[in-house]
């Protein structure tokens, strides 16, 4: 349901607003279309996430959490607050070790 890179990424950015598909594709970093589009339709098939399709032209699809949805995003924050805490710090690159002689 949630087991991949992208989908916390993405339920992160939509959190409690309802955004169109071309803002999520600027705001989620080094993604594709094809992938957003593939994780997009299994979000909403595992129903944390609802798709409004309008009859307008131009179409117009805007996507939203569903209570379901909703209810992850506290899980998130824990696990974004748990990472900050945890996180390893980086490795020093060679040019940072100093060398006695």
């Amino acid at each position: 349901m949630i087991g991949n890179k992208w989908k916390p990424i993405i339920i992160n950015v939509i959190g409690t607003r309802t955004i169109r598909f071309g803002q999520l594709d600027a705001i989620v970093p080094h993604i594709s279309r094809k992938v957003l589009t593939e994780q997009l339709k299994e979000l909403e098939e595992d129903g944390l996430l609802e798709r409004l399709a309008y009859k307008e032209l131009p179409p117009r699809v805007e996507y939203r959490l569903s209570d379901k949805g909703l209810a992850f995003l506290p899980i998130l924050e824990h696990i974004k607050e748990w990472n900050i805490k945890y996180e390893i710090s980086p490795i020093p690159k060679e040019t940072d070790y100093k060398y006695s002689k």
